[in-house]
């Protein structure tokens, strides 16, 4: 039983490393086409508005609907210390250090990590990705890079929808359902929310971005088996760019709050 246990163990282990170290090939594979590869100005303007334009849907009503509940769960509680016009504050903070960019790149793992991953898996079993290599067109140059660059700029923009519709959300709230005084609200908003929470936000939201890339374009070029294999590169894209953006998001924020602090650069 336990040479059973440490044999699965192993297997997963191995298996981590392979495809950390297929990662990390394939971010070299790609800032090596930066100085050598073409740049492809149609294909980032089309990835572009696959990922950041018909994402905001999604990214809007997430971002909108969190902030309104945290805003209505804060005030529950501050109800019973009168404190209620510091809900702004906490909103604003929460909004750009933690939940914008996480609920961002969740959205994002889901909806456009799961996407790449079928796409350049469904290419790969149908050996359009071998097509391309006899055309001496490199794929990573090709389908990897336009996307994880249209992923930079997409994810930055789309967090900043999220925490600013987020916080627009808990104000309305806060004013008619708990008739807070909106000048307190925005009061206290403004004093505790600093430029700092931003910065934060961005560079999490750019890791989160090239993560989920990162990971889905690894996952659609390791398939194989055909239509099973693709739906398992899906699937796998999506769970393991989720876990890793958890992972990297604790990370971060231990990094950043000694960079950042909370009201840095107010």
């Amino acid at each position: 039983m336990r040479l059973v246990l440490a044999d699965k163990l192993g297997q997963i282990i191995l298996s981590f490393l392979e495809r950390l170290g297929g990662m990390m090939i394939l971010l070299y594979s790609v800032i090596l086409c930066h100085f050598s590869g073409k740049f492809r100005f149609r294909v980032l303007i089309e990835q572009i508005a696959r990922i950041g334009v018909e994402s905001q849907p999604v990214i809007l009503i997430t971002g909108a609907f969190t902030g309104a509940v945290l805003e209505a769960q804060m005030l529950f509680q501050l109800q019973t210390m009168h404190m209620e016009s510091m809900g702004g504050a906490v909103v604003g903070v929460a909004m750009f250090r933690e939940l914008g960019p996480v609920i961002t790149g969740l959205m994002l793992a889901g909806r456009v990590g799961s996407a790449m991953a079928a796409e350049i898996g469904t290419m790969k079993v149908t050996e359009q990705v071998d097509a391309l290599k006899s055309m001496n067109v490199n794929p990573v140059d090709y389908l990897v890079k336009p996307r994880i660059h249209a992923m930079l700029i997409s994810s930055p923009i789309l967090m900043m929808e999220a925490a600013l519709i987020g916080i627009l959300s808990a104000y309305f709230v806060s004013i008619t359902s708990f008739e807070v005084d909106q000048a307190y609200w925005v009061h206290f908003m403004e004093k505790f929310v600093a430029l700092g929470d931003v910065y934060v936000s961005i560079i999490k939201s750019i890791a989160f971005g090239l993560i989920i890339a990162l990971i889905s374009c690894s996952e659609g070029l390791r398939t194989k088996d055909g239509a099973v294999g693709v739906g398992q590169s899906t699937m796998r894209a999506m769970v393991y760019s989720s876990v890793a953006l958890l992972i990297a998001n604790f990370m971060l924020t231990m990094i950043l709050n000694n960079l950042f602090p909370v009201g840095f650069m107010k």
